[in-house]
C-alpha cells in the first residue's frame, strides 16, 4: 500500500515521495532514524523525519562534495570526513589513492542502520583497511586533534540555528578546521538550499569566510533536496584551486581510475559560476 511522507522545508513549501514501506526506524541518544522504500527514488534515510539521501540521487550529492576538492588539490593522501554516517561521502573518498581516510561521526546508529539496510551507499567502505571509523563528537575531534589533512569534508545536516549540526557551522569550529589542513589544503562543507533559507547559507559562508583566505559556494542539483541547488561551502588559502583547468582535472580523473556518473570537469568548473545574486 502506497502512503505519502511529506517534508516542510520552509513555510510555503512540501516534499512528498511515495512510499511502499518502512524499512527501519530506530531512536538512538541523538536523533530519530528511518529508513523507508520510495517508489521512485529507491531506500531513502531520514534523520529527524528530514530527508538526508535517497539510493536514486545520491551519487550526485557525493560525487560533487568529494571529487571537486579531491581533483581540484590533486594530490590528497589524508582526508578527514566529518558526519557522512550514511558511508556515500567515504566510498568516493577512497576511489582516490589516498593513504588514511578518517571519519568521525557522531551517531553510531546511523552507521549500523545504513551499512544494513542502503549498503550500496558505503559500498563496503567501511571495511576498507585505509578507513579509520571514530564515533565521537566532530567538534572535539578537531580541537584536539594533532593529525593533519590534505581535504576536510563536512557531510552535515542542515546548518539551521536549532538544528543538531549547528555546532558544526561556528567560526571556531571553521578555524579548527582550517588549523589542521596542510599546505594547499581544502575544506568543503554542506551549506544549505539558498533558494529556501538564505539567511542560513549567508550565516554559514560568513562563518566560513572568518577562517579561510579562499571562500566561496560551489552549487549542485539533487532533486530530493527541495528547493533547488544546494550549497556546498569552499575554504581554501589560495583561489587558483577553484580554477584548475578543466584538462588537468580530466588528466587527474583519469590518473585515479576511477568513475564518475555525475562529476565531469566540465560540471566541476561550472558549480562555482554563481548568479549575480546568490544567494
Amino acid at each position: 500500500m502506497t502512503t505519502w511522507l511529506g517534508e516542510r522545508p520552509a513555510d510555503g513549501m512540501r516534499l512528498e515521495l511515495a512510499v511502499s514501506a518502512t524499512v527501519h526506524r530506530a531512536r538512538s541518544p541523538h536523533q530519530s532514524i528511518t529508513v523507508v522504500e520510495t517508489e521512485r527514488f529507491g531506500r531513502a534515510l531520514l534523520l529527524d523525519d528530514v530527508i538526508q539521501t535517497t539510493e536514486r540521487d545520491e551519487h550526485i550529492y557525493h560525487e560533487m562534495l568529494v571529487h571537486v576538492p579531491m581533483l581540484a588539490h590533486g594530490a590528497a593522501r589524508r582526508v578527514l570526513i566529518v558526519g557522512g554516517g550514511d558511508g556515500g561521502a567515504l566510498r568516493e573518498v577512497l576511489r582516490h589513492p589516498v593513504e588514511r581516510a578518517t571519519m568521525v561521526e557522531i551517531d553510531a546508529a546511523v552507521v549500523a542502520a545504513c551499512r544494513a539496510h542502503m549498503p550500496g551507499l558505503s559500498a563496503g567502505a567501511f571495511d576498507d583497511p585505509r578507513t579509520e571509523l571514530h564515533i565521537a563528537d566532530a567538534v572535539d575531534h578537531v580541537a584536539r586533534t594533532a593529525e593533519r589533512y590534505d581535504v576536510m569534508i563536512v557531510d552535515s545536516t542542515d546548518p539551521l540555528p536549532e538544528g543538531p549540526g549547528s555546532v558544526l557551522f561556528t567560526e571556531a569550529f571553521y578555524r579548527d578546521c582550517a588549523r589542521l589542513l596542510s599546505d594547499g589544503g581544502i575544506l568543503v562543507a554542506q551549506h544549505g538550499m539558498p533558494f529556501v533559507d538564505a539567511d542560513t547559507v549567508r550565516r554559514a559562508h560568513a562563518r566560513l569566510a572568518s577562517a579561510f583566505a579562499d571562500a566561496t559556494c560551489y552549487l549542485v542539483p539533487v532533486p530530493t533536496y527541495c528547493g533547488g541547488a544546494m550549497a556546498l561551502g569552499w575554504g581554501a588559502c589560495d583561489a587558483a584551486q577553484r580554477a584548475v583547468p578543466e584538462d588537468v582535472l580530466e588528466t587527474r580523473y583519469r590518473a585515479a581510475g576511477i568513475t564518475t556518473r555525475y562529476w565531469t570537469p566540465e560540471v566541476h568548473r561550472a558549480a562555482f559560476a554563481l548568479p549575480r545574486r546568490f544567494p
